[in-house]
């Protein structure tokens, strides 16, 4: 697939991104263009470090490197698979987790705000978080990165896809996290009868209906009941904030992230004075609410 004439790693680099430009691929699932994504994909197949590409620029491809590169790049193109699911693995800042077709592509902002500072100034330190839910937690991440943030936390994570939960039971064992992350199998808060938390997170499906319909390629070997959410996309929020009073401790916070869907979650609950974050997606994308706003 590669031509014979590139021989350096720049060569097929350069050559890669026309490639993704000239078919038009959707970026989204962690990289944002068709440089990041190319540069990323030659550098894992290379088993080079990830964000070492300048000093291997004017290295000639082996046969055998190239045989790899053509089979995986033409993988993208042709099939239009996120490159997550064709490497395995997804990236939340320092962090690695495994992949595959059974959850969606880790790329929550929530996480962003976790490792940034640890939802200061909402939160008063890691201490004051004993238990700590994630709901969707689809490949674990998200719990992964509490039980990182808030070293004294218990932590439930909860997922409706048995699949799902067994990409988050591997998650959880490489980080050494299996005392304390407890994976549950619910519809949302269904099996948690009885369970409070300090802090409750969730990146829940939340696309449209109109927004399924027009789903980039990219986005079509995701798992569907990761991301419908009902004509408005608010299915679940509406559950979420239905049913979390319940489950949060006193002084317990809830934390939600809807994507681009900040205006549309205003109009449905114009009563709850709900607090949007800004992250590196812009404002609208997450909200948080204390539990005494709720009830």
């Amino acid at each position: 697939m590669i031509p014979a004439e590139l021989v350096t790693l720049r060569d097929v680099l350069r050559w890669s991104v026309s490639r993704f430009n000239e078919a038009g691929l959707c970026f989204g699932h962690g990289l944002q263009s068709a440089y990041d994504e190319a540069a990323y994909l030659l550098l894992h197949t290379l088993h080079l470090p990830p964000d070492r590409l300048e000093p291997f620029l004017d290295a000639r491809l082996t046969a055998a490197e190239r045989e790899a590169l053509g089979v995986l790049l033409g993988r993208r193109i042709e099939e239009r698979i996120p490159a997550a699911y064709l490497t395995r693995e997804a990236w939340l800042g320092d962090y690695r987790f495994y992949v595959d077709e059974r959850v969606i592509v880790p790329r929550s902002h929530i996480a962003e705000l976790l490792l940034e500072n640890a939802l200061e100034p909402w939160l008063g330190d890691a201490e004051s978080v004993g238990d700590a839910l994630d709901l969707c937690t689809g490949s674990g991440c998200l719990a992964v990165l509490l039980g990182l943030t808030f070293p004294q936390a218990r932590i439930d994570a909860v997922d409706l896809s048995i699949e799902a939960l067994e990409v988050a039971r591997r998650n959880v064992a490489d980080y050494g996290l299996n005392d304390r992350i407890r994976l549950v199998h619910s519809d949302l808060f269904a099996g948690l009868a009885g369970c409070r938390y300090d802090l409750i997170i969730s990146n829940p499906p939340y696309v449209t209906g109109e927004s399924m319909r027009n789903l980039p390629a990219e986005y079509r070997h995701e798992p569907a009941m990761a991301l419908a959410s009902g004509d408005d996309g608010l299915d679940a929020v509406r559950h979420i904030l239905a049913d979390a009073p319940a489950h949060l401790k006193p002084n317990g916070l809830l934390v939600v992230e809807v994507g681009g869907n900040g205006a549309i979650v205003e109009k449905a609950f114009p009563h709850l004075p709900l607090t949007w974050i800004e992250s590196s997606g812009g404002d609208g994308m997450v909200f948080l609410i204390e539990r005494r706003q709720l009830i």
